[in-house]
């Protein structure tokens, strides 16, 4: 996997491309307020599919009860509308997450790998 490749490839890189990547820039500024890192980061936006005038996310988050869950679904659905302008909606997903969902090299500032 290269630099440019990211780690999770969603249904959207392939069908429009130019906006995944936006997508990305724009939620690399959504960050969990505990760990300090971006949600691109932590790799919890699952998959990003496109539907018309729309875009359904699937996100997950790092605990099954995460106390800013609530706030970091709603400034995900808020940077991803200023980023894609698109409507938006997401759908909260049970895949319990796992640090090597995280991007390539992140997980070796916690030691990890």
């Amino acid at each position: 996997m290269t630099e440019s490749t990211p780690k999770t490839l969603w249904q959207a890189d392939s069908t429009h491309p130019d906006l995944a990547e936006a997508l990305r820039e724009g939620l690399r500024e959504v960050v969990d307020p505990e760990l300090g890192l971006n949600i691109i980061e932590l790799g919890l936006i699952r998959e990003a599919t496109v539907e018309d005038d729309s875009l359904k996310i699937n996100m997950i988050l790092t605990t099954p009860f995460c106390p800013y869950g609530p706030a970091l679904l709603d400034m995900t659905r808020k940077r991803a509308a200023e980023a894609t302008g698109k409507e938006i909606s997401i759908e909260l997903g049970m895949e319990m997450w796992d640090p090597s969902m995280m991007e390539d090299g992140v997980g070796a500032e916690w030691g990890l790998f």
